[in-house]
């Protein structure tokens, strides 16, 4: 957003909330700090409404009252201050301003924090601070501007978070790891409004400290009317996280492994979409990241197969665990399917995903070579209890979905229920004694070898769990091979006139020609220079 904003060709640059309200008294306050003769940046808190007793009159130039009397811009002003009194200030919903040069607002590497979920305001405000090449002052007691909400207590403190969701928590971690952010108060100078006159003060010595814009000349009388405003100003302050830049910065390692991840990262389903990941794949993982967050999938979790892996993560606001069992000397470029590397890794997903049942939640396992176009958990739950419903590997259009060894254990739904769990139980057991990587393992086990459980074209009977898996439709979750769709020169018009839902990067070997064929078919939503999403 920051990015996006700097890169318009103005003078001002405002980063704002969108249901955010303002009323002319912002564009008076935009209008004095452009006139002032340092770099600047303006930060202002907007106050939640829970109802707007007003409406447009018919030109919408105006608020009417209920009676058809017209509103006093007066009027909005009282209504906004004396809520401001009754309730605090959202982080969420501040205003940022600032005179829009070469210079950026902070001095270090802007974290890779998600818009509205908390800290993501405060850190570029206190970075501003620390950076010392700004005027930084807080204009609330100037603007106007307010929000419709819920009358809910909102609170956007750090400790607080937690009791929210992962989102909010990473926000939070992230702004600690990078940066100045850590704890102190700040009391930041203020741009008070007394006498229907603009001025700026500064917190640390209202009486004398006057920072006047360049050409204001205040004569004595002046002078004299802004302290006896100020007297009667109560002070008050941002709270922002601060930490000196000489002490030491805690080592990555954090407090939440899986079972305290889950609760945080699960919808209102208790479903987690799960995805595992060596170093050698983390740009592929972060494009993966990205998708689901454009699509509104809020309820992924990462686990990583490596120290590296689990680092980056950290560093990049994601949900992640680590496995200490997973396979060490994982290769960078040689893990691909039917690699003694990959028979290995594989094995870690239906461990994982059994261990996740067992807690009590759904899973989505989805590898991160697999693209989202739509979102597939409403369909995939739709199923039902005992039913795991997994994408076919086989690409021949003439044959059945479910012929033998054509499971594809990089994306499939298991449900957190008996039978479920007893197959998956008997999965891993087998993958734990089997030569070969974790896929034929699922077919042997839920179809039986050579396919003597299967169900007509598309499903399979587990006799001893009684556990129905059911082949997805090729057209809706095509393979890697099926359809030719990788060759197709538009291969996203030709998977959404099928509409599909995902398509997996598949039969294609080596992970540097996954990646080629990806980014060259605009399936791709990470720019790794940038670390952000594109």
């Amino acid at each position: 957003m920051l990015a996006r904003s700097e890169a318009y060709q103005s003078d001002i640059a405002v980063l704002m909330d969108p249901e955010t309200v303002l009323l002319p008294d912002f564009i008076s306050a935009l209008s004095y700090a452009h006139e002032l003769d340092r770099d600047w940046l303006l930060v202002s808190s907007s106050v939640e409404i829970p109802s707007f007793p007003f409406h447009w009159d018919e030109t919408r130039h105006f608020w009417r009252q209920n009676n058809g009397k017209r509103v006093r811009f007066g009027e909005l002003q009282k209504m906004i201050s004396l809520r401001s009194l009754q309730s605090n200030s959202s982080e969420g919903k501040m205003i940022m301003a600032w005179n829009n040069i070469d210079m950026p607002l902070h001095c270090g590497v802007l974290p890779p924090f998600l818009y509205q979920r908390g800290t993501h305001n405060q850190w570029i405000i206190n970075e501003a601070m620390s950076c010392k090449r700004r005027f930084v002052f807080d204009a609330t007691s100037t603007i106007s501007s307010f929000f419709l909400g819920n009358g809910e207590t909102r609170s956007d403190n750090i400790s607080e978070l937690k009791t929210r969701n992962w989102e909010y928590i990473g926000n939070s971690h992230l702004g600690q790891l990078y940066g100045s952010f850590f704890s102190r108060s700040y009391t930041l100078p203020k741009l008070l409004k007394c006498n229907k006159r603009y001025m700026f003060v500064s917190a640390s010595d209202r009486s004398s400290d006057l920072s006047i814009p360049k050409g204001k000349d205040l004569g004595f009388r002046t002078r004299e009317k802004i302290s006896a405003c100020i007297s009667r100003t109560k002070s008050r302050s941002l709270k922002l996280d601060f930490v000196q830049k000489d002490e030491v910065v805690p080592p990555l390692k954090f407090p939440f492994d899986l079972e305290s991840l889950l609760p945080l990262v699960a919808d209102k389903n208790r479903t987690v979409v799960l995805s595992i990941a060596g170093y050698s794949y983390k740009d592929m993982l972060m494009s993966w990241v990205c998708r689901l967050r454009r699509l509104k999938v809020p309820n992924f979790l990462v686990c990583a197969l490596d120290d590296e892996t689990y680092q980056f993560s950290i560093l990049q606001g994601l949900p992640v665990f680590f496995d200490p069992y997973a396979p060490k000397n994982i290769s960078f470029n040689d893990c691909h399917f039917g690699s003694k590397c990959f028979q290995r890794v594989t094995k870690v997903k239906s461990r994982t995903v059994l261990k996740i049942l067992k807690l009590g939640y759904n899973v989505l396992l989805s590898d991160v070579d697999v693209y989202w176009f739509r979102n597939p958990l409403p369909l995939l739950q739709s199923f039902g209890p005992s039913v795991l419903t997994a994408q076919s590997d086989e690409y021949n259009t003439t044959v059945p979905v479910n012929r033998p060894r054509r499971l594809n254990s990089g994306f499939y739904f298991a449900r957190s229920d008996g039978p479920t769990i007893a197959a998956m139980e008997k999965v891993v057991k087998h993958a734990a004694t089997s030569g070969l990587s974790e896929q034929p393992s699922f077919y042997d086990t839920l179809c039986g070898e050579g396919g003597i459980h299967r169900v007509g074209d598309e499903k399979c009977l587990e006799p001893e769990t009684n556990l129905t898996v059911h082949f997805l439709d090729r057209e809706l979750f095509p393979n890697g091979a099926y359809g030719d769709l990788w060759l197709k020169e538009d291969v996203r018009g030709e998977c959404e006139k099928k509409h599909c839902f995902v398509l997996h990067n598949n039969w294609i070997s080596g992970r540097l020609k996954k990646l080629e064929r990806q980014m060259m078919k605009g399936l791709w939503e990470y720019d790794a220079s940038m670390r952000m999403c594109v």
